[in-house]
């Protein structure tokens, strides 16, 4: 199975990296953009029995591993 984990910074944390894209799209002539915040996707190939128990395995590896719950939040989506 693939599980995709999606990490984004929690609302109120700053985003150097979101800023540093949004000024670079408004530089291109993209004005429109009002605001950009930047994450990461990790794609996970799983050996699971069944969607549950992969996400609830997948779901642990985020606690513990791939998000810092402190700044981060983290969603896991099984495909």
């Amino acid at each position: 199975m693939k599980a995709i984990v999606t990490v984004m910074l929690k609302d109120g944390v700053l985003d150097p990296q979101g800023k540093a894209i949004g000024h670079a799209l408004h530089v291109q002539g993209f004005g429109e953009v009002q605001e950009v915040r930047a994450g990461r996707v990790i794609e996970l190939d799983i050996d699971a029995r069944d969607r549950e128990a992969a996400a609830a395995r997948v779901d642990e590896m985020a606690r513990k591993l791939l998000a810092n719950q402190v700044i981060e939040s983290f969603k896991v989506e099984i495909v």
